[in-house]
Parts: C-alpha cells; structure tokens; sequence
C-alpha cells in the first residue's frame, strides 16, 4: 500500500520562518495544505497574487501550530487520492472546529464533506477538462462573478450530500456540488480548480476567500518586502563583512543589489567561474558589477580545479553534489584571502528548496514528506560543515516575484529578463563526463541558439531555451563523406514558474534555422533533435 506520509510533494515546511514573518511583520498569511496535487504550488502563486503572504504546508501539520502562526485561512488542495480509501491522507478533526476560514479544492472539498458528515462516491461520469458552471449563490467566493463562469475539473469522485449547515453554491451539467458552503462556519469548498488559468475568473474567487472570508489584507508587496528585508539583513549582518555567490543571472544579481542596498561596502560579490559558463560569460558579468553596480568585485578562475573534481563523473546527482561542495570551498578558500567574511548570500528560490527537499545546513528547514525530485547544488549540495552563515533573502520568492523585486532594486532589463541559467551552468546540460572539450562544443551551440532565437523574437516568451548535449555519436553525410560526430537536444519551454512547464512549439523554419547552423557551425556537430516533453514527466534540464 502506498505510504501517504510520502504523498506530499512540492512542499517546504518553514515553521520558524513563517511565524516570524506572519506574525512579527503583521502580515495576514494564508497556507495552504497539500495533499499532493500537482496545482498546489499554483494555489499559493495565486494568493500572493493578490497581494497577500501565503505558504504551503504538509497536509497533516497540527491545528495547534497553525494557530501559531497566526493564519488567517487555509485552503485544502487537491490530490491524487481518495477520501474512502484506507489509507487516505487526512486533516485533524480539531480543524473543522477551529473557527478558521477553510476553501477546500477538488479532495479539499471531499473530505470536509465526508469527515463533516456528508458522503463522497466515485461518480457515475468523470468530469476533466473545461466544464461551465453555473453560479447559485452569489455571495462570498462568487460575490461580483455572473450567473456562470468557465471552469477546470479534474475528478472521478463526487460530493453526493452535504453536511449539515452546508448548501449548494453551484453546479455542472454533470456535479450538482461543484461549489458548497457552510457561511457561518466560513467552510467552503470548489470541485473544479480555481488556480489554473483554464478556470479563467478563478483568481476572482480566490482573491474573495481571501479577502471577503478571511478579511486579508493586502500587504505583502515588493516594497514592504525590500523594507522588511533590508532590516532583517542589516540585523543579520551587523558590522560584519557578506560575500556573495554571484552567477550573474537574475536570482544572484537581485540579491546581490539587496545586500548591497542594506549594507553597502560590507558587501563583496565573487564569481567563481567553475569553467561551465557560457561563452564569454566571466567578462559581461564582471562589466556589469563594476561598470553599472559599482560594487566590490571578485573574479576567480577556478576552471582547472571544478574539471579535476569531476573527472569521470557522469552520474546527475554526483554531478551537483561535487559543484555544490566545491562552490563553498572554494568561496571559503578565496574569502579567507579578503580577511574576515562570516556570511554568505546566495539566491536561492522556493522552487529549490522544493525539489531538493532536503534539511539544509544554514536554516534548519526540512520537509518531511516531500520527494527529492533533483538536487539544487545551492540547497542539497552544501556541505554540512560549510564556514560560513547563509544568508538567503529570496528563499521564500518564485522566479516572477524575483523579477519584480529586481526592477524596483534597479536591475537592468537585460538581466530581469534572462532565461535561467543552472548554478552547475553546462555542466548538467553535457550528459556524461565533463570535459573541457565537450564544454567548448556546447558553449559554440549554446550561443547560436540564444542568438537564434532572440533574432525571432521569441527569448522573452520562453522559459529557457538551450542545448544538450548528448553522450552519443551518430552517422552523418557531409561533403558527400561519412561523419560520426555529436548529437545536441534542443530544449525550448513556457513556464511562469518552473514547476510545470510545456515543450515550446516553435516555428519550423526557427528550428531548421537553428539546427542549420549548429551542424554548419560547430564541426563537432552532425545532428539536432528536439525535446518536446513536457514537465512532468519530464524536468526542464536534462540532469
């Protein structure tokens, strides 16, 4: 039977970090309880779209703790489960009676009606894809909303009665109970899936939860967030001298004009150019930080070190392992040399954390339940007796979120706007063995991609955009001569947060254009394939 203690995926449980924000800035926060639906993360994306702090939590944490933090309402996920299952994922009973604003989604929604008193069965038709609902009662969740709306279901179970105190707020050609409620117990539940953009006014209903149910406010803004950060680091950091992890992509470069903003020439920036940038890379960032930013500046080549490290290494996991360890070393080794330097910013996101899904040395996070899905070299890879304190002010943002809060810091467009780019940079896009050679082909194929694809227009509507290269050869005709020579994967996807993405459906002559002349280009190079999975199943990068 599967162990539902392991179900809960995508989560990262903050305790200690929630209760001082929610609590001590006076925030409203709002959490999320997740029962493993792959749209969990999307729910707290959309209430922090509406300007209020939410977090995601495991699905079973304690009614005790929530009154803790202070939470102003909790919205129950979807799941993959069944509510009469045996071994089904369940809530506290005390959670019913806690006198909390409660929006259950999809599973949300069933086991508040079953563990309430109603009866949930596995329906006589499934119900997934677009559906129309038809809106019964106006007030509350649907206040301002007309008499139907478009919405996203995704079940095989169904409400079939309601507890007591609850009534039918809407319905579906084929779900009488596709939105219930309890008014004054302020218990309410949604069949379908306001979070998803297919549920077109969903953010309406979420923003009336939280704003109309549970009285939030509207607080938690980039602004507020760079006062509050500002002084948290200054409290941090005191008098003493932070160095920080620079890769020059958005995440590092915003935290880098955070710091910098809080503590001024306390701050050095070092970029540890571990050999697997791309082409050019060391000299833009180093323009960039000296030139525009005025900020102290660290150059260090460490090229021939990272490739002895991993000299025939191959596996993934081993790959991020080696890359983390070494990043702190060597930051240890080289701050030793600029004199006393306890702290150590870098930027990382929640989505690293979440993948990872591991305890970290620095802060003491630990999501019990959730599955490592890959190893962040700037979460997992850390060593446990690193010298130095991390100082992560971006842990708790999505990439969307990084970028506002570099615009309002004064981060040049050029870099708000760039793909992401790995911390192990090309090393986790060359499967197999890193060697300076095989870095040397994929930077020459990188560049044309990018280039190519920035001349169509199309670098700003794709997540990430680059190639792989791939731990084979095959037989090619060039010249009217056999070749054997690499095969590069091109991976082109959309995102808005990295959670979920789809492979992009470009153009076929973009396509052509750009496996032209990389098999014209590089001579290491025969064929081009496209990747065109999407995530899940797959992840975005190859490792």
């Amino acid at each position: 039977m599967y162990n539902y203690r392991h179900l809960t995926q995508k989560i990262s449980l903050f305790f200690d970090f929630v209760i001082n924000f929610a609590m001590q800035k006076k925030h409203d926060l709002i959490v999320v309880l997740d029962f493993g639906a792959q749209y969990s993360m999307l729910i707290a994306r959309r209430v922090r779209e509406c300007n209020v702090y939410c977090e995601m939590l495991p699905y079973d944490t304690p009614v005790s703790e929530l009154k803790k933090m202070g939470v102003s309402g909790i919205i129950l996920s979807g799941g993959p489960s069944s509510v009469y299952e045996k071994e089904s994922p369940q809530v506290e009973k005390a959670l019913w009676e806690s006198g909390l604003p409660i929006l259950g989604i999809c599973y949300g929604l069933q086991l508040m009606a079953k563990d309430l008193g109603g009866s949930v069965k596995q329906g006589k038709k499934k119900e997934y894809g677009k559906a129309t609902l038809l809106i019964d009662d106006k007030t509350n969740i649907f206040a301002g909303l007309g008499d139907q709306i478009q919405c996203w279901m995704s079940h095989g179970d169904t409400v079939v009665s309601l507890p007591e105190g609850f009534k039918q707020l809407a319905h579906t050609a084929n779900t009488n109970f596709a939105a219930v409620g309890n008014q004054e117990k302020k218990l309410f539940g949604v069949q379908f899936h306001p979070e998803v953009v297919h549920t077109p006014q969903g953010i309406e209903i979420i923003k009336n939860f939280v704003y109309i149910v549970c009285s939030g406010k509207p607080t938690w803004t980039t602004k507020n967030f760079i006062e509050e950060s500002i002084k948290d680091i200054k409290a941090t950091v005191g008098k003493e001298k932070i160095l920080c992890a620079l890769s020059g992509g958005v995440d590092s470069t915003t935290v880098a004009a955070l710091i910098h903003k809080a503590v001024g020439d306390q701050l050095t920036c070092m970029f540890i150019d571990q050999g697997f940038m791309r082409k050019n890379e060391a000299k833009k960032i180093e323009e960039l930080f000296t030139k525009k930013f005025k900020i102290k500046f660290a150059h260090i080549d460490a090229a021939k070190k990272f490739f002895e490290k991993l000299k025939g290494v191959s596996e993934p996991e081993r790959k991020r392992r080696i890359i983390g360890e070494n990043f702190i070393r060597t930051f240890e080794e080289e701050a030793a040399k600029l004199g006393k330097m306890p702290f150590l910013a870098q930027g990382t996101l929640y989505p690293d954390v979440i993948e990872s899904a591991v305890k970290t040395p620095a802060k003491g996070y630990h999501s019990k339940a959730a599955a490592r899905i890959k190893t962040h070299h700037n979460v997992g890879g850390l060593p446990e007796d690193m010298q130095f304190q991390l100082v992560e002010p971006l842990r708790k943002l999505f990439k969307d979120e990084v970028r506002k809060l570099g615009r309002e810091l004064g981060v040049p467009d050029e870099i708000i706007s760039r793909q992401p780019f790995p911390g192990p940079g090309l090393a986790i896009r060359i499967i197999g063995e890193v060697t300076p050679k095989r870095v040397r082909i994929l930077q020459e194929v990188d560049d044309i991609i990018v280039s190519e694809i920035k001349k169509a227009g199309f670098y700003r509507k794709l997540w990430q955009s680059f190639g792989v290269l791939l731990p084979i050869r095959t037989v090619g005709v060039m010249g009217d001569k056999r070749t054997y020579l690499n095969t590069v994967a091109l991976r082109c996807v959309t995102s808005s947060d990295a959670m979920t993405a789809d492979w992009a459906r470009l153009p076929y002559d973009l396509l052509e254009q750009i496996s032209n002349r990389i098999v014209n280009e590089s001579p290491a190079v025969n064929r081009v394939v496209y990747d065109i999975s999407s995530k899940p199943p797959s992840t975005i990068e190859w490792e």
